[in-house]
């Protein structure tokens, strides 16, 4: 593996209910890096969508550090986080959160156009995507046209549009049947592989889980690798 994408030292999470403090990630240490694939697997309210938010800078730790390609992020203003956020992070979530009235093309083009690529230039990566991903025949539909496979299929290709290091899903294919949520993460590990992408993905999959090249979970607030 290569260089280290996601580095999460020391960092802690709690959230105060009333008078009771709850703690929800407690010195959590995880380390990325290029191209490797890590399945997070844990129970709900365990703490999944905390980390995921703080490593893709969504959220601030309480303490600790995270560091998106060797930079670290504790000091960053909030301009300076989204901006490294844009450029070197994507998600994907259990709901795809297509904007319904733009086509699949469209919805695929908006991130890069955001980031300042040409109109003409977003539209072509956008179509290379979309056809890599099995839809190119698909790119002039809008969601409502789509099965759930391939609307999760395009929220993909959304993510990875500005050619970010790093990849945050959270339960991608939570709301798809089996055999769909296999096809959506065989196009997820392969994107992976082929672009050098690092990936963090929340799952109860414990079968498609055994496809990644690591596997934690969060026990008492830690990351704790399983075998």
């Amino acid at each position: 593996m290569g260089e280290a994408v996601l580095e999460l030292q020391g960092v802690c999470r709690h959230y105060l209910e009333g008078d009771a403090r709850l703690d929800i990630l407690i010195d959590a240490e995880l380390t990325l890096r290029a191209g490797e694939t890590v399945a997070l697997i844990a129970p709900s309210g365990a703490g999944k969508s905390t980390l995921l938010h703080i490593a893709g800078l969504l959220e601030r730790p309480d303490a600790g550090e995270v560091k998106i390609e060797g930079a670290e992020t504790s000091t960053m203003s909030d301009d300076a986080r989204t901006r490294l956020r844009r450029l070197s992070v994507g998600f994907v979530y259990q709901f795809h959160h297509l904007l319904p009235e733009f086509t699949a093309l469209e919805n695929v083009m908006l991130p890069q156009m955001v980031a300042g690529l040409s109109k003409k230039d977003a539209a072509t990566r956008a179509q290379e995507l979309l056809e890599y991903l099995r839809l190119g025949g698909r790119a002039a539909h809008r969601p409502g046209e789509l099965s759930g496979g391939e609307q999760q299929r395009v929220a993909i290709a959304r993510a990875v549009a500005n050619g970010p290091a790093l990849l945050l899903a959270d339960e991608p294919t939570g709301n798809l049947d089996p055999r769909t949520a296999e096809h959506v993460f065989a196009t997820l590990m392969a994107l992976a592989g082929a672009s050098g992408l690092s990936a963090l993905v929340a799952t109860h999959n414990l079968e498609l889980a055994q496809q990644f090249h690591r596997r934690v979970t969060l026990h008492d607030g830690r990351v704790v690798e399983l075998e």
